[in-house]
């Protein structure tokens, strides 16, 4: 059996979400990553990822419940899918980078000023 049939279909998800999320930086060219600002907020979401992801995905009483062939098996901590981390730092990511790539065109894009016509010129006095 080829070794990418024997990864899940969650856990190769897993892992192409990171990655194409730091290629979508390599293409924007940000700099995101290489800020501590990031790392901050990356760190921020953890903090509430962990006790949210654990409290649902808990083998106890679980809410959520992967079908075993698509995940690794591996699970950290409080029986969180590992796989769950990159989606998490994917959607944080791409969602960051978007933003920053919007707020920069939007800071390079003059604005124009309306240039009032005659007829309303006229209108006016």
């Amino acid at each position: 059996m080829p070794a990418a049939a024997m990864i899940g279909d969650y856990t190769l998800a897993a892992i192409v979400a990171p990655v194409s999320a730091a290629s979508l930086e390599a293409l924007l060219r940000t700099g995101l990553l290489r800020t501590a600002r990031f790392w901050g907020t990356m760190a921020i979401t953890l903090a509430f990822q962990v006790p949210a992801d654990g409290w649902l995905t808990k083998l106890s009483a679980p809410i959520v419940i992967y079908r075993p062939g698509a995940i690794s098996g591996l699970r950290w901590p409080w029986d969180i899918p590992v796989e769950d981390f990159g989606f998490g730092f994917a959607l944080v990511t791409v969602t960051l980078l978007v933003w920053e790539r919007a707020r920069r065109r939007s800071a390079s894009t003059p604005v124009r000023q309306a240039v009032p016509d005659e007829e309303a010129q006229r209108r006016s006095a």
